[in-house]
């Protein structure tokens, strides 16, 4: 345990590790409150969708140039900006959908802004672990994030599934703009030294370049995120966007979603406290394997939807989602130059999102042209074989350990 907790003992990460608490309070509310205040405005999922494009559509134009700001301006800098401009756009949000003054094209717009500030901060905030701890600590620091964090996604969904049903969803997007707020005033408490002005004379392009030549070159790094384009998609469209729907239209209801979303957080929580004993030594080949089980939930409900089931599968998918997040983060933070990490990371996750709109955008049209059900059963099962199917790679089944190379090359 004193080595689990070990990262806490130094002062940056303990305060990056408050804010993020503080931040990740307010989203885990924030998903199934959208979900249920656009289904409120109108009863389509072709409404939900179009918002949660919105959103996702410019997070994706903008992620590489959140990648270059993070390494050019600092990491914590961009996380402090990104930030307050989320928190005042879902407070925003939160007055149109309590005055119940909104409309879709309100929540579209105010969605579009939270995703750009998305965009500028994700790379920053995935790529400033490594400047807060040891690099033998990373492993420790990703779990000492993830077991709190996850206890909070178990209680996030459901509080605001309740709140939806007592208030109204405008109070739940409240709290999550008051958070960002807050975790903000907490993030300047973090001293991390600028990058040096020298640093980056060649340009934003060359920055851009430099990355891109560098994950091209990786073949783990491009096939993992080739697979995920289109996982990334089926989740979007099939369980983000038809999931809401589908409980609407049955006896799972409002609340019942947000159970099968706190189920799934239990599932990461429950994992998070295994892997504190394990070592991943071969972290993307038990990633990817584990990641298979996050089709379930769309295989299951779309077999029959019942809250017990959908609860059963969604907890599978959290376990196997939590084992590829620390494997996928070790191997980042392991194997990548820090000096291009959130470089590097802006185009994981511009690969990784691109399909995203995509899939929010078709799953809609697909369900009421075929049926929300037998969609989301092909969609499941099609996520499960992708998963399986990186495998073939094997840079993607045998790349180590950074701590398992140096052992075996060492005298």
């Amino acid at each position: 345990m004193n080595e689990a907790l070990a990262p806490l003992r130094e002062p940056n990460f303990r305060y990056y590790w408050l804010s993020r608490l503080i931040d990740r309070a307010g989203t885990t509310m924030a998903g199934v409150a959208l979900a249920f205040a656009v289904l409120e405005v109108s009863d389509s999922a072709s409404a939900l969708g179009t918002v949660l494009a919105a959103y996702s559509i410019p997070m994706v134009v903008f992620l590489l140039a959140g990648g270059v700001l993070a390494d050019r301006f600092g990491r914590t800098l961009v996380i402090q900006a990104a930030n307050v401009l989320s928190g005042l756009s879902q407070l925003a949000s939160a007055a149109l959908v309590i005055s119940g003054t909104a409309e879709v094209w309100h929540l579209a717009a105010l969605a579009a802004i939270n995703g750009t500030a998305s965009a500028a901060g994700m790379p920053a905030l995935a790529g400033v672990l490594p400047q807060l701890v040891p690099r033998d600590q990373l492993k420790a620091a990703n779990l000492v994030l993830a077991v709190p964090e996850n206890a909070l996604m178990i209680l996030g969904p459901a509080v605001s599934g309740v709140l939806v049903a007592v208030v109204g969803p405008g109070w739940a997007l409240a709290v999550d703009g008051a958070t960002y707020l807050l975790a903000t005033l907490v993030l300047t408490r973090v001293r991390i030294p600028r990058p040096a002005e020298g640093e980056h004379k060649r340009g934003a392009v060359a920055d851009l370049r430099a990355g891109w030549t560098y994950f091209r070159s990786t073949t783990w790094l491009w096939v993992v995120v080739a697979a995920f384009s289109l996982l990334n998609a089926i989740t979007s469209g099939a369980f983000n966007t038809l999931g809401p729907v589908l409980a609407t239209e049955t006896d799972i209801g409002e609340a019942g979603w947000g159970l099968i979303r706190s189920s799934q957080a239990v599932g990461f929580l429950v994992c998070s406290l295994i892997l504190i004993r394990l070592s991943l030594r071969r972290p993307l080949r038990w990633g990817m394997v584990a990641m298979a089980l996050a089709g379930l939930p769309m295989v299951v409900l779309g077999f029959e939807p019942v809250l017990v089931a959908g609860m059963a599968a969604a907890f599978l998918a959290g376990l196997g989602s939590q084992v590829f997040g620390l494997g996928w983060d070790l191997a980042m933070q392991e194997h990548v130059p820090d000096e291009m990490l959130s470089r590097v990371y802006s185009y994981d996750m511009l690969g990784s999102f691109v399909a995203i709109p995509v899939g929010q955008l078709l799953f809609g049209p697909l369900g009421l042209t075929f049926g929300i059900q037998r969609v989301m059963v092909i969609a499941g099962l099609a996520y499960v074989a992708i998963a399986i199917a990186t495998l073939a790679s094997r840079s993607v089944r045998d790349l180590p350990r950074a701590a398992t190379v140096e052992s075996v090359s060492a005298p």
